[in-house]
């Protein structure tokens, strides 16, 4: 597989995608206040990831090279596992209860995909750890946003009747902040020479694109809030030294986050904005000595500038 680069688009409508429960579970904010923007961790974007291939390739595939290893399982006590009992488990589903006692590192490689392609680090005897060929940057939020905070109550009694008088009836007051409407940028970069060590292959690359897309396309979760793929743009380089880079700061919202501020109100629906390539396609256009291949898959009813026709890829 050759190295490259990813840019996700995304919009979320009614809900936090990554909240920060170091700030009463609001909306991340890695910019001052009066900036406006808000972001997603990596993490948040992985677990998108790793929700879907747990989906769409049960108990590993048919192959068993697509188990997840960063999962939440319970013990038949309904506890969490650690990560030794989750590899053990992953091991003896494979058939290599034994080989995973003297090479656990190579077992997991071999079957798991988040392992291959996001790396591990694995601390229970022997440890080791290997870094990820695929590694996300934060996804920050193309226009200033506010969250709202909002109340309600739930009517179901939290305890029954009993014969010596009414249970507790009332019900309960729940709490959180909601953004109505927000569209995030998130870059990536592929690195070919870290996937010759964690064994990820061109196959672990396509199921990543694939998860991104439909990963937040079906990710149910109400405090999530309802989340769709925009624009999903992988660049891979014939050149396994170089990349472009900042993809994110080539591509612009219009109206862009000082237009927004400066009307004093953010955007509240795709149909208010449109999204300028111009300036990212020049740079591809002019840099075709170094890219083996440029694909983007655009969302229907998106409106996108920039003529995209020669790199536009049917969706899933």
């Amino acid at each position: 597989m050759k190295s490259g680069e990813i840019l996700f688009i995304k919009s979320v409508k009614d809900g936090i995608p990554n909240r920060d429960p170091l700030n009463d579970s609001d909306a991340r904010r890695l910019f001052p206040e009066e900036d406006g923007r808000i972001s997603l961790s990596d993490v948040s974007i992985k677990r998108d990831v790793r929700d879907f291939v747990i989906h769409l390739e049960p108990n590993g595939g048919k192959n068993q090279k697509n188990y997840i290893f960063v999962q939440e399982k319970t013990n038949e006590k309904g506890k969490l596992l650690g990560r030794g009992s989750l590899a053990q488990l992953i091991a003896k589903n494979v058939g290599k209860e034994k080989k995973a006692k003297e090479d656990m590192k190579s077992v997991l490689i071999d079957h798991c995909f988040d392992v291959r392609t996001f790396g591990i680090v694995y601390s229970v005897k022997p440890k080791f750890n290997l870094t990820g060929p695929v590694q996300f940057g934060w996804a920050h939020s193309l226009h200033p946003v506010d969250t709202q905070y909002v109340q309600g109550t739930v009517v179901m009694p939290s305890t029954d009747s009993t014969d010596e008088g009414e249970g507790k009836t009332q019900g309960t007051i729940w709490t959180s902040y909601i953004l109505p409407f927000a569209v995030f940028v998130m870059p990536a970069v592929i690195n070919a020479k870290a996937a010759e060590h964690s064994g990820m292959t061109t196959e672990d690359q396509e199921l990543l694109i694939r998860a991104l897309w439909q990963g937040t396309q079906h990710r149910q979760a109400r405090g999530r809030g309802q989340q769709q793929p925009l624009i999903l743009i992988h660049i891979e380089y014939s050149d396994p030294f170089y990349r472009i880079g900042y993809l994110e700061d080539l591509i612009t919202m219009t109206p862009d986050a000082a237009a927004w501020k400066a009307v004093g109100k953010q955007p509240s629906s795709l149909q208010e904005v449109s999204f300028d390539l111009s300036q990212l396609l020049a740079v591809i256009t002019e840099k075709q000595d170094k890219i083996a291949r440029c694909r983007i898959w655009v969302q229907s009813g998106v409106t996108v500038i920039g003529n995209i026709d020669s790199w536009r890829q049917p969706l899933w």
